[in-house]
């Protein structure tokens, strides 16, 4: 694989780990309050990754499971990702 492959896979990568950090976020921000810099990185969290995950979730509509929300779209761009890094890095 040439350096771009290579740089791709590293973007992709990164953008796999921010992904983890906005989930692992929402999941602490959802059982407590936070501390101002928690609430900080769940917002650079939120800036790095809404801009791939918003018009996916667009077209995949968060499911509601009785008084929840499960958003889809968080998921499949997650998948998607891991896909995208096992090809470029299989290369």
């Amino acid at each position: 694989m040439g350096f771009v492959g290579t740089l791709l896979g590293l973007v992709v990568t990164l953008f796999i780990i921010v992904l983890i950090g906005r989930m692992v976020l929402d999941w602490a921000g959802a059982v407590v309050d936070s501390p101002p810099w928690v609430r900080r990185a769940r917002q650079l969290a939120h800036a790095a990754t809404e801009p791939v995950i918003a018009p996916v979730r667009r077209v995949a509509r968060p499911v509601r499971i009785g008084g929840i929300s499960l958003d889809l779209a968080f998921t499949l761009v997650f998948v998607a990702a891991v896909i995208v890094r096992g090809i470029l890095f299989s290369l």
